[in-house]
């Protein structure tokens, strides 16, 4: 079973770096960090100590709220520091690798296995953080059952890897993850992919329904494909779980041990070779970049142009990421280049800008925001860019003074913060919109549960 889903409403925005079809196998980077602020609304109770010896998939610590749910090592080797802020608040967890010596959780036959069986599994083995739920975007509840499980094999955001590539030979892994997965829904695995990829692995795998995607970004987005196959209800729950997450999931019945290393596209006008990566979650920075980068003022951002977040070389690749962007950095201005034709950058109006000349050109974009903050001025450009059956600007005011039954009625049980980045990035105001929805979203979870 094959359907289509066709977005129109979206904008791709085209930059320079793509990664070139080449894995490089890294060695293991001599420090690796866990961030508690990966996994959000988590309150981090500690398992270990400084310099407890641990290893690969042994937990680092769980849930306040709920201690089924395990955070566990991405090596083996010893914590060697506790990274806190303010009131002792839990920044960083550090571990120096010495190697990887796995924990063993056990080969499990999927087939023989319940849906609770599965479960406990997962949970016991650190898994269960890779399984997210809609509404509010967060780690989901083990003890929901979900009317569907949702997979968007289709990234469209900016220098985004491609899936068909990374995920070449890994097709055992997916099909016990996906087979594993469908015994804990109601209902089924949707999978997308490009409708114009003939190279998908998921193009033959049983237990899922397949949908063919094509448009511009966010058509990549699950929120969007979630939407057109099987819209969130009040009162429903959807699970969402990523390809390279999959893998990890499959692996853990198929050998018994939790191998979190993930094929990483390091791309970006500012690297010298863009290339994938193959490595393990939670790596330093500079085991990635160190002598990849060109000599010119540059921001490096763990995922995407649009929705990653800025680190430093001594920081960590986030936990759920699969890609490091590297761009100039934008602290230079023009002199009235409000006043002149722009060749250089994206736009989504014809006003002063002629990208739409050339719709498939590359572009060398900065981080300048190119203007300050505002209050919202109505432009209907957000419409433009926002394929989701949503008002977008009405959602965002809502959020901002908390009437919970607007937020509601407007549709945010079915939205993500990052279905939010492209009317961020073409927004005149510069407001804050990922940030604006991600503090709604918390305040629905507080008051409405």
């Amino acid at each position: 079973m094959s359907n289509d889903i066709r977005i129109r409403k979206g904008l791709d925005i085209r930059l320079e770096g793509e990664a070139d079809k080449a894995i490089k196998q890294l060695p293991l980077a001599k420090t690796y960090g866990i961030k508690p602020d990966d996994f959000h609304r988590i309150i981090p109770k500690l398992i270990v100590r400084e310099g407890s010896e641990v290893k690969a998939g042994e937990a680092l610590f769980h849930s306040k709220s709920d201690e089924r749910i395990l955070f566990p090592s991405p090596v083996s080797g010893k914590v060697t520091e506790i990274v806190r802020g303010e009131r002792r608040r839990i920044l960083e967890i550090r571990i120096e690798a010495n190697g990887q010596e796995f924990k063993d959780f056990g080969k499990k036959n999927v087939q023989e296995l319940s849906a609770e069986q599965i479960k406990e599994h997962l949970l016991a083995s650190g898994c269960w953080p890779f399984i997210k739920q809609r509404p509010y975007d967060v780690i989901a509840n083990p003890d929901d059952k979900p009317k569907a499980i949702f997979v968007s094999a289709c990234k469209t955001n900016p220098l985004a890897p491609d899936y068909d590539y990374t995920l070449k030979g890994k097709e055992v892994q997916l099909q016990v993850a996906l087979s594993a997965l469908a015994k804990l829904t109601t209902g089924k695995v949707h999978v997308s992919v490009f409708k114009d990829s003939s190279l998908s692995p998921f193009r033959n795998f049983k237990d899922i329904v397949l949908h063919n995607v094509s448009g511009p970004h966010p058509a990549g987005n699950v929120s969007t494909q979630i939407a057109k196959i099987d819209p969130i209800n009040k009162g429903e729950v959807v699970w969402v779980v990523t390809p390279q997450d999959l893998v990890v999931i499959g692996e853990l019945f198929v050998t018994g041990k939790l191998n979190l290393t993930r094929t990483v596209a390091l791309t970006g006008a500012c690297v010298e070779k863009p290339q994938y990566f193959s490595v393990v979650a939670g790596a330093q920075i500079d085991s990635l970049v160190s002598g990849n980068l060109k000599k010119e003022k540059s921001r490096i951002i763990s995922g995407d142009v649009l929705t990653g977040e800025k680190v430093s070389e001594g920081g960590f690749l986030g936990y759920y990421d699969d890609q490091i962007t590297v761009i100039p950095e934008g602290d230079d201005y023009e002199f009235f280049g409000w006043n002149k034709p722009i060749f250089n950058k994206v736009s989504t109006t014809r006003a002063m800008t002629f990208s739409w000349l050339n719709p498939k050109k590359k572009y060398n974009l900065n981080t300048n925001t190119n203007g300050e903050h505002r209050a919202f001025v109505m432009t209907g450009m957000y419409e433009e860019v926002f394929p989701l059956d949503i008002y977008p600007m009405q959602l965002l005011k809502a959020c901002l003074y908390k009437d919970l039954d607007e937020l509601e009625n407007l549709g945010a049980y079915e939205v993500a913060p990052e279905d939010f980045a492209l009317t961020e990035f073409v927004c005149v105001s510069k407001q804050p919109h990922q940030k604006i929805i991600r503090e709604g979203l918390d305040l629905m979870m507080q008051e409405l549960g």
